[in-house]
């Protein structure tokens, strides 16, 4: 059987999860010493709550080849033909160590048809590629075009986000201890957006958090491609207020055919805090994968 399998760190909404029947392998999280798979053993609630508790010690590491391995064999044992769409390699090392795994599988399983795909993005955004995959997949859509599928996708999602404190950015490397509290005095957020190598990248910084939350509708207006016939996604650290306030200005600007909302998962959210919030969307249309879509 042809099946696609995906990680956590695509943060698809749990009711999507269960009604596509998607196999997500949870991504691991360390919360003062003691690990938490994402979505499975620990819920973003919990996590967040954690999170805002500055004495509390939490960090992430990818999925490692042990853990692939467990996830992978089953698969192999069926004789199932899988396709699995990763965590960027621009932001983690998932890739890498699914590839090792890959090939420990197949000294025990040699026919094992296993392709794994580096989805060069994150959050939503990888989610909305992974779901236009499952579509396809549940009309009948062969191997082969899945996999072409996918370079067209990850090609043509756009991911646009920004962040209510600088301090997590801080902690994990991403800006100096220097620029980032100056830049906290100032109230001055980045906007940032995972680039064509799948790595993060900052595009403005505006003072305000509001300022930046308008950004993102002007970054879809830019380079978005007729969001009123696509179904574009929003996502969120567990701050209903902002993304409601975002959600209502995409309502009022794009009138979209669908708006999926999710949480950012662990795997994100250690590395950004409470007030993540991001809007994916597509800059071109179905291309000639249209008719899945109709």
């Amino acid at each position: 059987m042809l099946r696609i399998i995906t990680d956590s760190a695509s943060d698809l909404p749990k009711n999507y999860i269960e009604e596509h029947h998607l196999h997500v392998i949870p991504t691991p999280v360390v919360i003062d010493d003691t690990d938490y798979f994402d979505g499975q053993t620990i819920q973003t609630k919990e996590f967040y709550n954690i999170l805002d508790d500055i004495k509390r010690d939490v960090k992430t590491y990818h999925i490692n080849p042990a853990m692939f391995t467990d996830a992978f064999t089953p698969y192999a044992q069926a004789g199932d033909t899988i396709i699995y769409l990763c965590f960027s390699t621009g932001i983690a090392g998932t890739y890498n160590a699914a590839n090792i795994a890959k090939n420990n599988v197949l000294e025990d399983y040699p026919d094992f048809d296993l392709t794994i795909i580096d989805s060069r993005s994150a959050s939503i955004g990888f989610g909305l590629v992974v779901s236009k995959l499952v579509a396809m997949l549940e009309k009948g859509a062969s191997k082969e075009e899945l996999i072409e599928a996918a370079d067209y996708f990850i090609s043509h999602v756009k991911h646009v986000f920004t962040v209510q404190t600088l301090a997590y950015l801080i902690k994990g490397g991403r800006l100096t201890k220097f620029k980032g509290t100056l830049a906290e005095t100032l109230d001055m957020k980045p906007v940032l957006v995972v680039d064509e190598k799948g790595a993060l990248s900052v595009i403005k910084t505006v003072r305000g958090r509001k300022k930046s939350l308008r950004y993102l509708i002007d970054y879809a207006k830019e380079t978005g491609y007729h969001l009123e016939e696509q179904q574009v996604a929003i996502c969120h650290g567990e701050d209903s207020d902002s993304m409601n306030f975002v959600k209502s200005m995409i309502e009022d600007e794009f009138h979209p055919k669908d708006i999926m909302i999710a949480t950012v998962g662990c795997a994100i959210g250690a590395h950004t805090g409470r007030g993540i919030i991001g809007f994916c969307f597509f800059d071109a249309d179905m291309g000639k994968y249209k008719k899945y879509f109709a």
